[in-house]
């Protein structure tokens, strides 16, 4: 493998979930999260915040039914929201609407709620702390904690005014897998898209990142271990989109690919996916 780094400014753009009732997951992520609609046809819908522009996640119905097997797939979609006071109005939001929140977590770097949709997608929604307050190693590793949040503090920060919406400048800001072999996937995504490694967590975990960032990928085989990959059309997560800074760094992109033989399942002028060890697509776009 060559010395292939992927963009430094890349970022998650978006991810699609494959789902079974359309309808009832429309208006989980509408009603319980806070999203948006902002395209909508019988068998997809595109939600984002409220005045933007940028899609975060597709809901796509498919007529696979929800396999009682466990698979490689999503672990948790983690939606990142600008400040704590806006993680404060989420998590007001969310207790007086009486969604189940499922956790609540400090991680050194970002505090975190938890929560589970109708269909098993697990959803994280947090807010990082200032770059200063991350423990960041000499060698660029960012070691992260799992701690209780101080949830009072948290809500403390919040507005007066209950806010029902997800906040403007919400991104997906990272997206957390269950993968079937560590070491293949930690190869696909370091290796492969030239990402690097941020912390290791014994023998169950990887966070891997562009640049600087904590992580824009988790890996966990808490699942098990040589569980099966995904099927396209298989419920939960079937494709996650990166966005890299231009089409110059898209084109450095697949011409690695190319040198590496890297299996390109698509491409295009402004595209070009490719399929991880676990059966999850993996797109890459210009922002």
């Amino acid at each position: 493998m060559t010395n292939f780094a992927i963009d430094k400014n890349l970022s998650i753009h978006s991810v699609d979930l494959n789902v079974e009732d359309l309808e009832k997951m429309t208006t989980y992520y509408k009603d319980k999260i806070g999203l948006s609609i902002l395209e909508q046809s019988a068998n997809q819908t595109a939600l984002g915040t409220e005045n933007g522009k940028q899609v975060l996640i597709n809901l796509i119905k498919t007529d696979t039914k929800a396999s009682p097997m466990r698979k490689a797939g999503l672990f948790h979609t983690a939606f990142l929201v600008p400040t704590r006071r806006d993680l404060g109005n989420v998590l007001f939001g969310l207790l007086k609407k009486e969604v189940p929140v499922e956790g609540a977590s400090d991680h050194g770097y970002s505090e975190a709620i938890y929560l589970t949709d109708p269909e098993g997608n697990g959803i994280e929604i947090y807010r990082d702390k200032p770059q200063t307050a991350w423990d960041i190693e000499e060698d660029g590793t960012i070691r992260g904690v799992t701690e209780q949040m101080d949830a009072e503090g948290v809500l403390a920060s919040r507005t007066e005014e209950l806010v029902d919406k997800m906040p403007e400048g919400t991104k997906i800001g990272h997206v957390h897998l269950s993968v079937s072999d560590l070491k293949k996937s930690q190869a696909f995504y370091i290796d492969g898209l030239g990402m690097q490694l941020k912390y290791e967590f014994g023998s169950q975990a990887r966070f891997i990142a562009a640049a600087d960032y904590h992580h824009h990928l988790g890996l966990n085989t808490w699942l098990g271990v040589n569980i099966p990959e995904r099927e396209q059309y298989d419920i939960g997560l079937t494709r996650f989109t990166l966005a890299l800074s231009s089409a110059v760094e898209l084109e450095k992109t697949k011409e690695h690919f190319n040198a590496e033989e890297i299996s390109i399942k698509d491409s295009g002028e402004n595209f070009v996916t490719v399929v991880d060890p676990n059966g999850i697509r993996v797109t890459l776009i210009t922002a």
